[in-house]
C-alpha cells in the first residue's frame, strides 16, 4: 500500500527474503577470528613497546617529558589504536556486504586487517615523518577493503530497498 506521494506506508507488509550464501563462513571466519588474531598480533607490538620504552600500566600513551621516548611509544600504540577507531564499522559492512558478495567481503576485510596491521609498521618507524609514516609500508590497502564493503553493503541495500 503507498500514501498520496508513492511512498509505503509502515503498514505495509512487504517482506524481503535473504538466504546466507554458502560461502558465508569465509565472511564468519575472516571477521570472527580475524580481527582476534589480528588484535592480539598487533598487541604484541604495543607489549614489546611498553617493556622497551618502561610505559607501565594504567598509561595508555606515554607522557611526554616523563618518559624519556614517549613519541617513539606513542607511534606504536596509535598504530594499533587507529584499528580500533573503524573496526565495528567495517565490520558491520563486512557482514552485511558478504550477504551478497561473500568471497570478496572476505577478501577485503582480509586487506583492511593487513593494512591495518602495515599502517601500524608504518606509523611504528620514527625513521619516516610522522605525517605520512602511516603509509609508507602499505598501510594505505586497508582503504582498498573498507571501500569494498561500503560499497557491498549499499548494494545489498539497494537491493532489500528494489532500487536495483
Amino acid at each position: 500500500a503507498s500514501n498520496k506521494r508513492g511512498r509505503r506506508s509502515p503498514c505495509d507488509m512487504s517482506t524481503f527474503t535473504l538466504n546466507v550464501p554458502s560461502d558465508y563462513g569465509y565472511v564468519v571466519m575472516a571477521v570472527g577470528a580475524g580481527s582476534f588474531l589480528m588484535s592480539q598480533a598487533m598487541g604484541v607490538h604495543v607489549m614489546a613497546a611498553r617493556k622497551r620504552f618502561e610505559v607501565k600500566y594504567p598509561n595508555l600513551y606515554a607522557v611526554p617529558g616523563y618518559h624519556k621516548e614517549a613519541e617513539a611509544f606513542n607511534r606504536v600504540q596509535r598504530g594499533h589504536q587507529n584499528m580500533f577507531e573503524s573496526l565495528s564499522s567495517v565490520i558491520a559492512m563486512t557482514l552485511l556486504g558478504g550477504l551478497k558478495y561473500p568471497r570478496l567481503n572476505a577478501a577485503a576485510f582480509a586487506l583492511y586487517l593487513g593494512g591495518s596491521y602495515l599502517y601500524l609498521k608504518g606509523y611504528a618507524d620514527t625513521s619516516f615523518d610522522v605525517k605520512s609514516a602511516r603509509y609508507m609500508k602499505g598501510g594505505g590497502i586497508k582503504w582498498i577493503g573498507v571501500l569494498i564493503a561500503l560499497g557491498s553493503s549499499v548494494s545489498l541495500a539497494g537491493s532489500m530497498l528494489k532500487w536495483w
